[in-house]
């Protein structure tokens, strides 16, 4: 009977525990990420033009805006700020007592030097453009005047670049900025910091941990440490998933989801972002390039929605257009360039393009149409100009493949403009301001116009559009802006993919919505946990 009596007064108390106890998230457990490539620059201002670095990045630094997990724009290390009724000067006031995480206090200094520094085409800054003549003024240690010199109504978007530290970074000289030793071995202000990480015998980074950041301002993490192991091959790190080595993968190509193992127990988001995929031609470097005609017969050669369907396996979308659908003033009008072999063969003839030697090759005035695709060492795009070398193959077209890594690309490629066409991924905002990759005065290589394009129509709009602030006035002249450029054709523009990320079910309290970039998905990543504990409601 007593026994009786003992287990029913525990079962009563357990279910009054239960009852009246919430599970809430505690401190505990690492999350390990496996990542496809290296990283070089995990510095906010170098970092944009490879993913690695701009996901470890967002990790690491802080920025006075940023974004939260469902996209919308709010405040990081500002505490406030005004905008004036011009539109011209936004003041802003900054959180005190934010500290490095070498413990040196955070002030505007800090926001000033990177902004000089983003400024200076010497560091070779791809935020430049966003950042020309706009005046910063030091009010006092926690307050910053940004003076522009014409409204520009995606300005807040500019505030959410990561800040470097003023009192390490001032005393690296400009030719040793790229080498500096906090290229990899970061200090910031965010939610983690650096920790270690470990070289392989050939150089290559094997692993880079960080660990809870103690001082943080906002919100401490709950996981205790982030790991990140980097591998040549995405099925190296499919295979250390299924291994239940690594706990997430930060980009899974459509084709390789069924080769995840324990499908049952793991997330993926599939996730359209502000991007798209084209092919970006050089016209000075290739004679037959510069013929619109033959841009034109390239452009209906390409079947897009057989490479979405090959290759994507159906995880994208066709893109016609430099603004995606899902952005302020996507004309849905616009002219389209569609799938028609008959078309592009009869344009080439017409222009008097003709194979006349039988070499399949066509050529006018001892000029054939044969040019080199560069591209950066990623499978899924590698198929990509393959199929499209087969295709444009069947027009009489002849075009070589030059997959490069990404570190090269950038260096010995883009920023010199040393190819003939480019296969690339531009991003843009919800507010596209397509002004760095489309505006004449971005073509040197510290911009991203990868065509070199030179219109005055286009340059006007897109400097009317960057004062703008009526929506509807702005979404018109951004549906003008696509029409001169479809008619241009100085790139084809092919698909938008979805952007996949996996990771274990082990790990809760991802919330991804809304993201621009891949690194947007740590947005939040304070909420993100694996252990739990009981308190009382």
């Amino acid at each position: 009977m007593l026994f009786l009596i003992v287990i029913n007064s525990t079962y009563l108390g357990f279910s009054h525990y239960i009852k009246n106890t919430q599970e809430v998230p505690r401190i505990g457990g690492e999350y390990i990420e496996g990542m496809v490539g290296q990283p070089r620059f995990i510095n906010p201002v170098l970092s944009q033009t490879n993913d690695i670095d701009s996901d470890l990045s967002s990790i690491i630094y802080s920025s006075l805006l940023r974004l939260d997990s469902k996209g919308n724009l709010v405040n990081d290390l500002a505490e406030n700020y005004e905008i004036s009724e011009n539109k011209l000067e936004y003041i802003f006031r900054i959180k005190e007592n934010v500290k490095w995480h070498d413990g040196e206090k955070f002030t505007v200094d800090d926001i000033i030097y990177t902004i000089q520094v983003i400024q200076n085409p010497e560091y070779g800054s791809v935020l430049r453009a966003n950042w020309t003549g706009i005046r910063t003024e030091k009010i006092d240690d926690y307050t910053i005047k940004f003076i522009l010199k014409n409204a520009y109504s995606p300005f807040l978007n500019n505030l959410t670049f990561g800040i470097l530290p003023k009192h390490l970074w001032e005393l690296i000289k400009i030719n040793n900025f790229l080498n500096a030793e906090y290229n990899l071995r970061p200090i910031g202000m965010g939610p983690y910091k650096f920790s270690q990480f470990a070289k392989e015998k050939d150089g290559k980074i094997s692993f880079i941990e960080f660990i809870i950041n103690d001082e943080y301002y906002s919100q401490k993490p709950h996981l205790e440490k982030l790991v990140f192991r980097f591998f040549q091959k995405e099925e190296d790190a499919i295979s250390a998933f299924n291994r239940k080595e690594i706990k997430g993968i930060n980009y899974l190509s459509p084709k390789n989801k069924e080769k995840i193992a324990d499908y049952e127990n793991s997330i993926i988001y599939q996730l359209q972002i502000p991007r798209y995929f084209a092919i970006f031609f050089n016209q000075t470097k290739n004679i037959a390039l510069s013929d619109k005609k033959v841009r034109l017969a390239l452009a209906h050669a390409i079947d897009k929605n057989k490479l979405i369907e090959k290759i994507l396996k159906g995880e994208g979308s066709p893109s016609n257009s430099p603004i995606p659908s899902q952005l302020l003033g996507h004309n849905p009008d616009i002219k389209t360039y569609d799938y028609a072999i008959e078309h592009a063969q009869n344009t080439l003839d017409a222009a008097e393009w003709i194979d006349s030697d039988k070499d399949g090759i066509r050529e006018k005035e001892n000029v054939k149409i044969e040019f080199t695709i560069v591209t950066y060492d990623q499978p899924e795009l590698l198929e990509i100009a393959k199929m499209i070398q087969k295709m444009w193959k069947e027009i009489g077209v002849s075009v070589e493949i030059k997959n490069v890594q990404t570190n090269d690309l950038r260096d010995n490629y883009i920023k010199p403009r040393e190819y003939e066409a480019l296969l690339f991924a531009e991003i843009l905002n919800y507010d596209p301001d397509p002004f760095a990759f489309w505006h004449s005065s971005q073509k040197k290589e510290t911009g991203l116009n990868l065509s070199l394009y030179d219109n005055s129509e286009v340059d006007t709009l897109l400097e009317e559009t960057r004062s703008e602030t009526d929506k509807e006035i702005k979404a018109e002249k951004y549906r003008k802006f696509q029409e001169l450029v479809i008619e241009d054709i100085p790139a084809i523009f092919l698909y938008s993919p979805k952007y996949l990320y996996l990771h274990s079910k082990s790990i809760q309290g991802t919330e991804l919505e809304n993201i621009i970039i891949p690194s947007d998905r740590f947005n939040g990543i304070e909420n993100w946990y694996m252990k739990t504990k009981r308190v009382w409601k």
